[in-house]
This record gives C-alpha cells, structure tokens and sequence, in this order.
C-alpha cells in the first residue's frame, strides 16, 4: 500500500487531466451503450410503423451517439495517453535526481544493466499503472452507476442482475487471476532485469568474452534467462485469454439473464416490448467497461515490483553530502592532504593509509604507482565521490568537505585513461564542459588540442556524431577531444589520471605535447603508473600498496635506488 501510495503521490501534478480521460472514457462508453440501446429502441419502435415523425429524435439520438463515440474515443485515447506519457516523463526525471547523487559510491553494487533496467524498462513498466490500474475501474464504476439507473428504471431485478455479473466480471474475476498469476508480475520484472544486465555485460565485455573463448557459456546463460522470461509471458498470454473468457461469458451471461428476467414483465405488461431489445443490448454493451478489469491485478503486481525497485535506489542515502550552503572560490588554489586514510567499508582493508603531500597553486606533483596502489582512489576524494575516513585534505585553507560537491567539480578539470564520450555531436559532448560556451570558444579549445582541423574534416563538422563511447573516433582523436573539454572548462585545477595509457608511442609523445600546454598556470596533478613525461614534475609521491614510500623529484628518486627506481628500470625493459 505504501508503494501505492507514493505512485499517487508521484501522479498528482497530473491529476486535472487524469480526471479529465477519465471522463472522456466514460463517454465513450456511453456513447456505446447509447448507440446499441438507441438502435434497438429504434427497430422496434419502426417494426411497429410508427408516423415517421415520431422516430426523427431517436433517429437523431442514433447518430450523436455514432458520433460522438468516435470523438471521445479518439480524446479519450488523446488524454489517457497524455497523462501516461507525462507521468513516464516525470518519473525519469524524478528517478534521474535521486541516482546523480549516489554515483559513484552508492551504485558501486548494482551492475550498470541492472541499472539501465531500472530506468528505462521499470519506468516503462509503470506504463500500466494509469492505463489499465487506475482508469478502468473508476470507468467501470461510472457505467455501472448509469445502465444499473438505467435497468433500475425498469425494474430493480434487472438491475441487480447487471450488478451481480458485473461484479461477477469485474471482482471476482480478476481476484481468481490474481491468485492464479501470483508473484507472476514480479517475478517478470526480476528476470527481464537480470537479461537486460546480462545482456548489457555481454555487449560491453564482448572483447573479453571472444578473447577467453567464452561465447558458448555467455549465449547459454542468456538463452536461460531468456527462455525463463518467455515461460512467464507465456503465462501472462494464458492469464490474458482466461481473463478476456471470463469476461465474454459473464457478459453473456447477463444479457441472457436480463433477456429471461424481462419477457415475462412484457407478457404481463409492466415493460413495453418495444423496450425489451434496447434492455438486453444495453447490459451487453456496458461490458465493454469490464474488460480490463481482470488483467488489473497482475498489472498491479508488476507496477508495484517496479516501482520497489526504483524506491530502492531513491531511497539511497548518498554517501556524500554536501555541508550547506555555497562558500565560493578559494583565494588560493593548492591542495594540502595530511594523514588521509580510507577505505570503501569497515570490513575491507585500507586503501590509503596516512597519505601526506602538498600542492602549491600552479605547481606540479605527480602521483605514481603500480595498479592497485591506490592513485585513482585519491583523484575519486578529491572530486568528492567518496569522504576521506581519516585525516584531512584542504584546498585554499579550507577543508575539502566543507565545499559543495558542484563547487568542488567545477574547480577541477579531469583528463581520464578512458574518456566517456556520449552519443551525441561533436558539439554536445564539448559543452559537457561548459554548457554556455559559445562556438569561438569551442574553436579555440579545440584548436589548442590539435583537433580542430580533424572536426572540420567531418561530414557535419562539429555537428557530426560520433557514437556511444565516442566509437567512430580513434583512442589519439578521443584523448584529444578530453583536452579540449578541459581546456573549454578552464578550470584552476587540473587532474590527468592516467591520461596517454593504452596509446601507442607515437600518438602518446602527441598527446603530452598537448598535455603539456594544458598544464601551464594550472595546478596540476598526475596520476599514473608510466614513467615518461615526469622530468617537468616538480614532486612526485610514490604510491605502494595505499601508503608514501618515496617522495622527490624525478633525479632525486633515481638516485635513492628505490621503489621508484625498481619501476624506471622496469618501464625501460618493457620499452626495450
């Protein structure tokens, strides 16, 4: 019921035009049973050869209810359709503002499919809790209220006739669909979940999956999951025609019944058989209000488990909050980080213990280390993704954890080893990094990474698209795109975490050229297990197993025979 009720909640903005289709689908309606009751009167009546005249209103009512049965139809679907459409749209953007505060620390268990089937098949999951759970039975019980008036008119017998099938079709059925699909509706959108992230890690692991010969063990497990998601479709499809059954032959039923019921009143004269055909077809025709009505359990359910798994993450406590109000720029831009340790939870070990180094504003340090020592967890603090546990990390004489996570970002410029690039233009994924630049300045920004010539080559320019991940660039053309970004930011503080690996010599000794020109008046800070480029470094921090080893400049930790000397020696052989 709680579920339920924060559905609602999250559907009141709408409720005026909720109400509104609604409405319209009860005219439809009843503009059906208008036409059916209107033309059966019609007949008999003229079986009778009345004067022509007298038929001229009910002729005429015949073709309101003609027409108007068609109009509201088409607003009605225009209305419904509307609101659902609305109501998708602000649930993306609801759940949308609850998962941006979480990430990275907080969606560190979910896969990234599990995550993709959370906002876009879950939501549309939710589809269905307008169309077919709230708005039939409000639909519903407005037609039972006009034909049982209707009937009532005539006799109450009739009457209740109509409402115990109807309750027979629209209660009764759907609880025994209900008990036949139970769990039918969650246990659909706990397997379509797992697909979807199996699917999404197949496509995004497909190297690693071809490369370890894994493709028959990959398509199995999907296969299985797949065949397990038909099984219950399937099932539903079997609820569906049982439900669409129940519902033809409670309407049967009734109309039959009314038949029955009202033959001996015409016999003995307290209906008028003129009236007997339009009775009949009436009851037949609000039926038609009834139809939904089974299938709104099982829609419930798999609402319900959606809507649980997007509350889920809404629900989240962010693992970074923000201290209050904004404080501004720091006069000064140098980072001090003194005795930090942390690590990602208490039962795990530490990841960085003690760490210490300074940061003038506008120097230089660079952060090396093997894989696994710990360097791109730092840069992860510094952008406040994660809070420090221990010690303390200051910028500009103020802690870092007093700044707003937006302050802190926008401070910082970052160049990282794998540059994400959406699908979109040229263009758009530029102004990622300053949404209000104007074209002169995305020009000068590509320009000073050596990549403007190569966009202009494009069919369309900046306005070319260049695919998810930025695919249809190559890794030199990507990196470069990732400096310009920085460079449109211009932000005081630069980070570059691992930003020329995986390129090959060449495109490498290019990219650090650019590098080099991104790096002037910046304080900048380097992190990276290469040991080229570290000569115009004024103070590098070794980094091993979470913990400072070594600290200097690059002569002096050549001279010490150290860890750091171990990986120069390393780094050349590998080169040699």
């Amino acid at each position: 019921m709680k579920t339920f009720l924060r559905l609602l909640r999250l559907m009141a903005p709408h409720w005026e035009m909720a109400l509104l289709a609604v409405l319209l689908g009860f005219c439809t309606i009843g503009s059906n049973v208008g036409l059916l009751a209107a033309s059966a009167y019609l007949i008999a009546w003229a079986a009778l050869h009345p004067p022509i005249l007298d038929l001229m209103t009910v002729t005429a009512s015949v073709r309101f209810f003609g027409i108007s049965r068609a109009v509201f139809r088409y607003l009605e679907r225009y209305f419904s359709h509307d609101v659902t459409f609305r109501l998708l749209s602000r649930i993306r953007v609801w759940f949308y503002q609850h998962l941006e505060p979480l990430a990275p620390a907080g969606l560190m268990k979910y896969r990234s499919g599990d995550l993709l089937s959370r906002i876009v098949a879950d939501v549309e999951t939710l589809k269905n809790f307008y169309l077919r759970i709230l708005s039939p039975p409000l639909v519903a019980l407005l037609i039972l209220a006009l034909v049982f008036t209707l009937l009532a008119r005539f006799e109450m017998s009739l009457a209740y006739t109509l409402l115990f099938f109807f309750l027979l079709a629209g209660l009764a059925a759907p609880l025994g669909i209900k008990v036949l699909g139970s769990r039918l509706g969650q246990q659909t959108v706990e397997v379509r979940a797992r697909l979807h992230a199996h699917l999404v890690d197949s496509i995004q692991g497909m190297t690693e999956i071809v490369a370890f010969g894994q493709e028959d063990r990959q398509q199995t497990l999907v296969n299985h999951v797949s065949k397990q998601l038909l099984g219950l479709q399937g099932k539903m499809s079997v609820i569906s025609g049982l439900s669409s059954s129940l519902t033809g032959l409670s309407m049967n039923l009734a109309m039959w019944t009314v038949l029955v019921l009202a033959i001996p009143l015409v016999d003995s004269g307290q209906i008028k058989g003129i009236y007997l055909a339009m009775l009949a077809l009436a009851t037949l025709s609000s039926f038609e209000a009834v139809a939904p009505l089974p299938l709104t359990f099982p829609y419930l359910a798999e609402s319900l488990a959606a809507a649980r798994r997007l509350f889920e993450i809404s629900d989240a406590r962010p693992e970074v909050q923000d201290a209050g109000s904004l404080i501004g720029k720091p006069d000064r831009y140098n980072l001090e980080v003194t005795g930090v340790s942390f690590r990602y939870d208490d039962e795990s070990s530490w990841v960085l213990k003690d760490l210490d180094f300074n940061l003038p504003q506008g120097g230089r340090v660079a952060v090396v280390g093997p894989s696994g020592a710990g360097k791109s967890t730092l840069v992860n603090l510094l952008l406040r993704f994660w809070e420090y546990h221990q010690g303390s990390i200051r910028l500009g004489g103020r802690e870092l954890k007093a700044y707003n996570q937006e302050e802190i970002r926008h401070l910082i410029g970052v160049v990282t080893q794998r540059t994400h690039l959406f699908n979109a233009t040229v263009r758009e994924n530029l102004l990622l990094a300053k949404p209000d630049a104007t074209q002169e300045e995305m020009i000068r920004a590509a320009k000073g990474a050596r990549i403007h010539a190569f966009i202009e080559s494009l069919p369309q320019g900046y306005d070319t698209y260049i695919g998810e991940g930025g695919f249809k660039l190559s890794g030199g053309q990507r990196q470069r795109l990732s400096i310009a970004r920085a460079l449109l930011k211009n932000a005081p503080i630069l980070i570059l975490d691992e930003a020329t690996a995986g390129l090959d010599a060449v495109t490498e000794k290019e990219i650090m050229e650019d590098i080099y020109n991104l790096m002037k008046g910046r304080t900048t800070l380097v992190i990276t297990h290469r040991m080229a480029g570290l000569a115009i470094i004024d103070q590098i921090v070794v980094l091993n197993q979470g913990q400072v080893v070594e600290q200097g400049t690059q002569e002096e930790l050549l001279h010490q025979q150290g860890f750091f000397r171990k990986m120069w020696d390393l780094s050349r052989q590998v080169l040699t």
